[in-house]
């Protein structure tokens, strides 16, 4: 496709944040893939930050991993699920990032000499990251996400990086606002002044909304889009709803029973094509709805003091890969949060465990919490029950296994007792350099890694093959020193890496639990609503039975 030819769709959002401006923007990219255009997403955070590495979970939600080891925000996650898209380093771009690109360029004399401004120079090279993605990805459309909301200070480079787009190339530029309008309790009725004045200020940073999407509890009826249209200058035809449902994933039904792809293609000047029907998210959204069993899920986990909202953000990945495997065997994830500091303060609560039908220890870092983790695994063990861990669940195991079985008394991870007579867990030797020169960001073991599977093992038998590819994040892995003593005490090693040095899975002969397995990857990040991941589909299977 000619470089004029690609097609470029900024969406930003109004009134509040935590709109769902990630789930509306895949949604689009679902629709308009159903079209036969070839869509890729980025996602744009205000942040100083040069990526979500070392940002903590509860401040920002889930740090999301793509393939080429890029640390994001939980959205290129929710990107990748809903169009089963592989994003990466282009994808992702923040406002550290910019600054740090433009002042390199400027010591690199990249500028030929010229004094280098913040307009327009960080808004041309945020416009190049844009257009850089577009052509890594041989995209037809560049769907663009803005974090937060208009109006903060923050936007204001990239509301005029959009704007300069827009001047460059008129007939490839789509703007779409998506608003919240608010159903306050005392009165009952739908508010659109809210949205409206969000509107006006994208007009005042220079750009016009071609389409405006309202978020809202419920549908948004004709009064209010006449409103709307009469007081923003939108035509009504491309005023869309995207009222409250019960899942995500029937967010592109409700906007594609409406159109909006088909007036999206005849605004960016595309020939008409055949309305997709998405018979896929049709039946996957049907199988959601049914009324299915529960399968009672404990997840003993440490963010957890700042209440339950921050839950979902901080394991959304684990928790929609819980979902997806649900879903194939037509029931329903019931999630139960565990504080393992509980199981400290107070050991014998540990009992509780049994009333779940599986548990997840997932990904995590530091000392807080740890050994009601390794409590945990010790009741799961011993008591039979599912048990999936994931990274640091992976590491909690292995700590629990040597303590108890292989009879290593004190056994522990260096990252939290350095004095452990039994480091079973321990440091990648390349780590400890960087950590001597508190290099943290973007210096774990990240991304795509190969592993090589034990025939004949529970976690072969789930993947049907035996090499895989998963995504990681960490520092620390099982002690090369123990693996003997382990597997000579009986636990397997069923995964490794392909030269033998790192260890990729574990898990219980089948004679001994009926599903005790963990990995030192992130499943979850792989894991889609109609292709479920293999270790979250067995874990389910046991659970059932």
């Amino acid at each position: 496709m000619p470089k004029s030819k690609r097609k470029f769709i900024f969406i930003t959002g109004g009134v509040i944040s935590g709109l769902g401006k990630g789930v509306t923007s895949s949604a689009i990219t679902k629709i308009l893939k159903s079209y036969g255009l070839t869509v890729t997403q980025i996602k744009c955070e205000m942040y100083v930050n040069v990526d979500a590495g070392t940002i903590r979970p509860t401040e920002h939600g889930e740090v999301f991993v793509c393939a080429d080891g890029t640390e994001t925000d939980q959205d290129l996650g929710t990107y990748e699920r809903f169009s089963d898209l592989e994003l990466g380093r282009e994808n992702f771009i923040t406002t550290g990032q910019i600054y740090q690109a433009v002042i390199q360029r400027e010591r690199n004399l990249e500028y030929d000499g010229e004094d280098v401004e913040v307009v327009p120079h960080v808004p041309m090279e945020i416009i190049s990251r844009f257009k850089e993605a577009g052509k890594a990805d041989k995209a037809d459309v560049v769907i663009i996400e803005y974090g937060g909301t208009v109006g903060e200070y923050q936007q204001v480079l990239f509301l005029e990086a959009a704007r300069m787009l827009k001047l460059e190339q008129p007939e490839n530029v789509l703007n779409i606002h998506v608003a919240y309008l608010p159903i306050p309790a005392s009165i009952g009725e739908m508010k659109s002044k809210p949205a409206q004045y969000a509107v006006k200020t994208l007009y005042s940073a220079g750009i016009v909304p071609d389409i405006f999407i309202g978020r809202a509890e419920k549908p948004l009826d004709t009064p209010r889009i006449n409103t709307l249209a009469r007081n923003t200058g939108i035509p009504k035809r491309n005023i869309f709803s995207n009222p409250d449902v019960k899942s995500i994933y029937e967010v592109p039904l409700v906007l594609n029973r409406q159109r909006i792809g088909e007036r999206i293609v005849e605004i960016l000047g595309y020939r008409k094509r055949v309305h997709p029907k998405l018979k896929d998210y049709e039946e996957l959204v049907r199988t959601i709805k049914r009324k299915k069993k529960p399968v009672k899920i404990g997840i003993v986990g440490k963010y957890f003091d700042t209440g339950d909202f921050a839950l979902a953000d901080s394991y959304v990945s684990v928790i929609e890969s819980l979902k997806h495997a649900c879903w194939q065997f037509k029931r329903e994830p019931e999630l139960h949060w565990i504080n393992s500091k509980d199981y400290e303060k107070s050991p014998h609560l540990v009992r509780e465990l049994s009333k779940y039908d599986g548990i997840i220890i997932p990904g995590g870092f530091g000392k807080s919490g740890v050994e009601g983790k390794i409590k945990a695994v010790k009741y799961i063990r011993e008591h039979k029950i599912p048990y999936l861990g994931l990274c640091y669940g992976l590491q909690m195991a292995v700590v629990e296994f040597a303590r108890n079985v292989a009879k290593l008394r004190r056994a522990h991870t260096t990252e939290v007792d350095q004095k452990s007579p039994y480091p079973v867990i321990d440091i990648l030797p390349e780590q400890k350099e960087k950590l001597a020169k508190n290099d943290y960001g973007a210096t774990m073991r990240l991304g795509d890694h190969k592993a090589i599977l034990q025939k004949g093992t529970i976690v072969a038998k789930a993947y049907g093959k035996d090499r895989v590819i998963e995504r990681h994040r960490h520092r620390f892995e099982v002690n090369p020193k123990y693996i003997k003593k382990l597997e000579k005490a009986g636990l397997v090693f069923s995964g490794k890496s392909p030269n033998r040095r790192l260890m990729e899975f574990i898990e219980l002969p089948r004679e001994k639990h009926p599903y005790f397995v963990a990995t030192q990857a992130h499943p979850e990040f792989l894991s889609r609503p109609s292709r479920p991941h293999p270790l979250f589909r067995e874990f389910i299977d046991a659970c059932i039975e």
